[in-house]
């Protein structure tokens, strides 16, 4: 008969031997990495922001005749694009700004510390909403419902990325067969958004006028009180359309900053463009 301690011993020796074996028979397979995400920015346009002391009122102007008489300009943001990872998108909002479909319309949302909304879509320019042009005709965007469109975060201030979650366009907008979302959103800091997370598609980053960025996101807004909150949460409760359409209004801009101008900008060396941190 074996002691206790020559039976561990034994255990012990089996235990190894089983383990070595299962070491050297066994395939090794390497932890699975993330995948490399083509972020180099092949197109750069621009977006000039100004603030207009009068709301815009001329409701025939052409999309070419400055809305607000008496502007004051903000500043200019330029904008790096990833047309590698996401040439649907990217291509849709180059085009917007080089067929100045932006231009003259409003920043419609600011939420402090977080990020500001344009490109809302409506039915009218006089209030400063983009009505896309029938020339334009934009290709339908599958991006919008790739999952490899969404691994980029909203991780830092200056990060542009596409509404979807965000959206505001108007309804009736949206049942428009021909519609196309074009409304983009930039963070504005100072931390992350994770809560725009793998709902709306990033596709570029400011490169210059991250100061213009801070004065927009410092422009106050509208906050409703407590007690409007709650009844509004009342009226969603037993089904008040009145309250989404109240919820509109919520974060609008109190001081009316808009795109005065926007366009793209020509590099000589895209090589040397810089890719996302």
């Amino acid at each position: 008969f074996l002691s206790s301690s020559s039976t561990a011993t034994t255990l012990t020796r089996r235990s190894l031997l089983l383990s070595s074996t299962l070491t050297t028979t066994l395939p090794i397979t390497p932890l699975s990495l993330p995948p490399q995400l083509d972020t180099n920015i092949t197109d750069r346009v621009y977006l000039d922001f100004s603030l207009c002391p009068t709301y815009f009122r001329n409701a025939t102007a052409a999309d070419s005749t400055p809305l607000c008489s008496d502007p004051s300009p903000l500043g200019r943001l330029v904008l790096g694009l990833y047309g590698n990872l996401l040439p649907l998108t990217v291509s849709t909002f180059k085009r917007m700004c080089t067929s100045s479909s932006y231009k003259n319309t409003l920043v419609h949302k600011i939420f402090p510390g977080q990020f500001f909304q344009a490109g809302r879509q409506g039915r009218s320019r006089e209030y400063g909403e983009v009505r896309l042009p029938p020339a334009l005709d934009l290709p339908r965007n599958t991006e919008t419902v790739d999952s490899k469109a969404f691994l980029l975060k909203h991780s830092r201030p200056g990060v542009v990325s596409l509404c979807l979650s965000e959206n505001d366009d108007d309804d009736e907008v949206k049942l428009d067969s021909e519609y196309r979302n074009v409304e983009f959103l930039i963070t504005t800091g100072p931390g992350p958004c994770p809560q725009l997370d793998n709902n709306n598609i990033v596709f570029g980053t400011v490169l210059e006028g991250l100061d213009v960025v801070t004065a927009i996101a410092s422009i106050p807004t509208y906050k409703p009180s407590e007690r409007i909150r709650q009844l509004n949460d009342l009226a969603e409760f037993f089904g008040d359309e009145r309250a989404q359409k109240g919820r509109t209004l919520w974060n609008r801009p109190l001081k009316t900053v808009y795109i005065s101008d926007c366009g793209e900008l020509q590099v000589t060396k895209p090589s040397m463009s810089p890719t996302l941190p």
